[in-house]
């Protein structure tokens, strides 16, 4: 949300409380680009809340609390000094808000397309229309919330993504380098459970920390993040989440605006634990060689042999020739300690 950039300095404390029986702990607050992250002692991210489904529960009163959107038990107490943050925070409910389309003014136009549909046909009662319609109608900022929460279930494995300032700097220009017309793609790394690369619903791609702190150089986190991008070109990843959790859940989708937590849960777990099948290698080396990357390095990531991804190495369009570095040395340093060692 670029819109807001003089937010991003900002910081404030308050009270976080994980759960309605837990304890209160004293955080530390700061606006990103499209979330709201919490900081407990030692600079350890406690909680990553996405700014859409951000929540005043009790505006003109003290101290104000928020909460993630469906999730009241979850809060975040501000007292009446930090006036200047609780004033951000309320400026970018009300801009969001504006900006998408109205709850029930969405839901009105979906239910009169179904009927319509069905009075010329029944196309979308069939499940597999059903589905494309869903994939259709619903707005970015919807699907930055189902990323978010779906982001929200993988944390229960993969821990909150790392927060090192400037190891995410130096991620950020990474992301530029190798997808520079992706304006909405945002990098995380995570610690563990993401095998390689995983992109969400609202662009937002998940990075095991491994690609940066097992590899002496760039080459091999860039290749994933381009392999994961070939992937998700051949298919919309909330595409995929509705065909994995059903037409009843996309019928869902369509009249209430949310998706079951049980379904999100489900899927989180089959995006971590079942294997996917690699791009094809010609249109990979035409992305390595669109964002001027070299494809060997990251083919002996998958296979140090090279015998299963051969066609990856001898075809590596920056064999012969080096390629502009991806990034400068210091930023590949810093990334490589983005979690803290």
């Amino acid at each position: 949300m670029k819109q807001f950039a003089e937010y991003r300095q900002l910081r404030a404390t308050g009270l976080w409380r994980e759960r309605p029986d837990a304890q209160r702990r004293n955080v530390t607050v700061s606006i990103g680009e499209a979330t709201l992250t919490l900081t407990g002692q030692n600079e350890r991210v406690v909680a990553h809340w996405s700014l859409p489904a951000l929540t005043h529960a009790n505006p003109g009163h003290y101290p104000a609390i928020f909460h993630p959107d469906g999730n009241p038990g979850e809060t975040l107490e501000l007292a009446e000094d930090q006036a200047e943050m609780i004033r951000a925070l309320n400026r970018l409910c009300t801009v969001i808000e504006r900006s998408r389309p109205h709850p029930g003014r969405l839901r009105m136009v979906i239910l009169s397309a179904v009927v319509l549909a069905v009075l010329v046909g029944g196309v979308f009662w069939l499940p597999d229309a059903l589905r494309r319609h869903a994939v259709t109608v619903v707005p970015q900022a919807k699907r930055a919330t189902i990323g978010a929460a779906l982001m929200s279930e993988i944390n229960r494995v993969s821990g909150p993504a790392c927060d090192q300032r400037e190891g995410q700097e130096a991620l950020d220009r990474l992301g530029r380098r190798v997808a520079a017309d992706d304006k909405r793609l945002r990098l995380l790394v995570v610690r563990e459970g993401v095998k390689g690369a995983l992109l969400l619903p609202g662009r937002v791609m998940l990075l095991n920390r491994t690609l940066f702190e097992d590899y002496e150089e760039p080459d091999v986190a860039a290749g994933f993040i381009l392999a994961e991008l070939v992937r998700s070109a051949s298919g919309d990843p909330l595409a995929a989440l509705l065909d994995y959790v059903g037409v009843r859940s996309a019928f869902q989708l369509l009249t209430t605006g949310d998706l079951p937590r049980t379904a999100l849960r489900s899927y989180a777990e089959h995006l971590l634990t079942d294997p996917r099948a690699r791009p094809p290698a010609p249109a990979l080396l035409a992305r390595f060689r669109t964002a001027q990357v070299r494809s060997s390095p990251y083919a002996f990531a998958l296979d140090v042999t090279g015998e299963t991804v051969l066609g990856l190495v001898e075809a590596d369009p920056f064999a012969a020739e080096a390629p502009p570095p991806l990034l400068r040395d210091f930023d590949w340093l810093r990334l490589q300690d983005i979690c803290g060692g």
